[in-house]
């Protein structure tokens, strides 16, 4: 896969040189490129922004800039993605999707956003698909962080890129469709809190049954939203996980059966609003 970041502040990305991406940089696994958008100014002073249309604070990236920039970084089949406050949620479906594909490009916009323009023209591109996508509810400085959190999302589901590929799996927002159950290791007892005995059973039919348990509680408490995307699917629980969500006081919203089982709003191969703030 390849992979282009364009930013005016390309050292913020200096971080994907480390670990598993940093790693899978190295042996081929991902091809990692990092743009400085000013190298597409004209003027001396390298200007990429300019003062809003119709007034109000702040400053807007130039589409002319983006234009050259993207014009030279994207190619036949690219996704084009801009991290932005009013984008989809990026979500684990979001990036499993986006592992599939051959060239992502990230653009990270600053200050009080890019350019509407820039979005609604590649989108009309032909072999071009726009996304843009957003790692929270919160404002940030500008989309570099969201663009570290993409593709580190996407790179460790490349093949080669983690060691034991079951541990992908298991993980929180796996499969399943829940948060992970949590994990213990050596000491058995430590702070005077001991690792439940039934993992140190041996008997991997009950542990499996409780781990399943614990994600079902755990995702009851922090996220029902998700158990609520699952119970559209009639199939997604046995009498044993409904007997353990209902000891824990969760029951299915009204209308959940209406979702269509899918809580991934985040990979949309369409035009995406436009952004309306700085980057998140």
């Amino acid at each position: 896969m390849r992979v282009d970041v364009v930013s005016i502040f390309p050292d913020y990305l200096a971080p994907l040189d480390l670990s598993l991406v940093g790693k899978a940089r190295t042996a081929g696994l991902l091809d990692l490129r990092v743009h400085d958008l000013r190298d597409w100014t004209t003027d001396r002073h390298r200007t990429v922004d300019d003062t809003p249309f119709g007034g109000g604070a702040g400053m807007v990236m130039r589409p002319d800039v983006w234009g050259r920039a993207l014009d030279d970084v994207l190619d036949d089949g690219a996704h084009l993605l801009l991290p932005t406050p009013s984008g989809a949620p990026l979500t684990q479906r979001t990036a499993e999707a986006l592992a599939g594909e051959q060239h992502l490009v990230v653009a990270c916009g600053r200050y009080e956003g890019i350019d509407a323009r820039v979005a609604e023209h590649y989108a009309t591109r032909p072999g071009v698909t726009v996304s843009e996508f957003s790692i929270g509810d919160y404002v940030l400085n500008g989309g570099e962080v969201a663009a570290l959190v993409l593709v580190e999302a996407v790179a460790r589901l490349l093949p080669g890129v983690v060691g034991n590929p079951e541990s992908l799996v298991e993980e929180s927002h796996g499969a399943a469709g829940l948060l992970e159950y949590p994990v213990f290791t050596k000491p058995p007892s430590w702070a005077e809190l001991d690792v439940p005995e039934v993992l140190l059973s041996g008997h991997h039919a009950r542990i499996a049954r409780w781990r399943r348990d614990q994600a079902l509680l755990r995702t009851a408490a922090r996220r029902p939203d998700m158990l609520d995307a699952l119970a559209a699917d009639p199939g997604a629980f046995d009498a044993h996980d409904l007997r353990t969500l209902a000891d824990a006081g969760w029951a299915p919203s009204r209308g959940s059966s209406d979702t269509g089982g899918d809580a991934d709003r985040g990979h949309d191969r369409g035009r995406r609003p436009a952004a309306d703030g700085p980057t998140a």
